[in-house]
């Protein structure tokens, strides 16, 4: 029986490893070469929102970074506890707690469903500036806060954010004697709300107008007791003077949004849901609440169109109820993320603890 010489057996080791080696490199090679053709001339980049995500021409998505996450508990800050909680096979949510009085005459607290900005594509219930700000909505408000975690553009289009949340407004209304712990001893089902910065404030609007044409809410006895709008993403094809006066590079952006998250649209920036002063848009007076506070940031590019909405919604639309409008000098686009610990952040949940009273 011949026996390879030990010599011819190192060498035929040393070559096993580098043919290993060398496939290896090949493997990389063209998966390197795949992750850049997703970038190829057939298929381009057509959406830029660096330094978040990518769209190629064939709808795929690249997220260029992980976004920081910030678990629930108690803050010390603010002696507000938080936890989460499942509502569907799609859907989640935070729930905040702020410390409850027990000198106070009334035991139960405002409940709000709270939808995030991000322009439906960034951001989660447990992002590090949405879990802050909340925090410190619910204790200065002493309110409980339902942080809806939907799903996300651009991997899923629009209607599905609205559908998500919609979600969450049901079971909320259906499960109202049996619900989570937190909600059934604390929250007061006639004092429900919802909230919205940016994209989430669009979501109000669009959930209000659903209210208003399906009545959900009243065949579940629950009582919407108002809507609260910050900074709402509302635009449309003809551009106003604050959008017009926006960096071109933001604007840009703005303007591209909303077919990138719903590019089934026909009608673009004039769809109703991102423009509900279109024409051909449904009535504001269908709205199902009776209030609203409508919050605006002076410096912000769709503060024009914000009230525009706030116009048409108080004047001309019929509408039977009451709308409040408070404006924050100086300050731009969600400042209250931004800047939490402002003078003008305070101010505002003031103001927004004053609306809930």
């Amino acid at each position: 029986m011949f026996l390879p010489h030990p010599q011819l057996i190192s060498l035929m080791q040393v070559w096993s490893a580098r043919a290993a080696g060398i496939l290896l490199y090949i493997m990389v090679l063209s998966l390197l070469s795949g992750i850049s053709g997703m970038a190829s001339d057939n298929n381009p980049v057509i959406y830029d929102y660096s330094p978040y995500f990518l769209v190629y021409k064939d709808g795929s998505v690249k997220r260029l970074k992980a976004e920081e996450q910030t678990p629930p508990g108690l803050d010390p800050l603010t002696n507000v506890d938080s936890k989460d909680i499942r509502i569907s096979a799609d859907v989640s949510a935070r729930i905040y707690l702020p410390p409850i009085n027990i000198n106070s005459t009334s035991t139960k607290l405002s409940l709000i469903l709270y939808f995030r900005g991000g322009g439906f594509c960034i951001f989660s219930s447990a992002s590090p500036i949405v879990h802050r700000h909340l925090n410190g909505l619910a204790a200065v408000s002493s309110s409980i806060i339902l942080s809806v975690d939907y799903r996300r553009a651009p991997e899923h289009h629009i209607p599905v954010q609205y559908d998500d949340c919609w979600a969450a407004l049901e079971w909320v209304a259906s499960h109202r004697s049996d619900v989570e712990p937190w909600l059934l001893d604390h929250a007061d089902y006639d004092r429900v709300y919802l909230a919205g910065d940016s994209a989430g404030g669009n979501i109000v609007h669009n959930l209000a107008m659903r209210v208003g044409s399906q009545g959900m809410i009243s065949s579940y006895s629950l009582k919407l007791a108002g809507t609260i709008l910050l900074d709402p993403y509302f635009w449309g094809k003809n551009l106003t003077a604050s959008e017009k006066a926006a960096d071109p590079v933001l604007r840009k952006k703005l303007d591209q949004l909303w077919g990138m998250i719903c590019p089934e649209s026909t009608a673009g920036n004039d769809d109703p849901r991102v423009n509900p002063l279109a024409v051909g848009a449904p009535s504001l007076a269908d709205l199902g609440c009776t209030r609203m506070l409508l919050c605006t940031s002076e410096k912000d590019a769709m503060r024009d169109r914000a009230l525009m909405y706030y116009e048409a919604l108080t004047k001309s639309s019929g509408w039977c109820g009451t709308a409040e409008l408070y404006e924050a000098a100086g300050e731009d686009h969600e400042y209250y993320l931004n800047h939490p610990d402002s003078n003008s952040t305070a101010m505002l949940r003031a103001r927004i603890a004053t609306f809930l009273t």
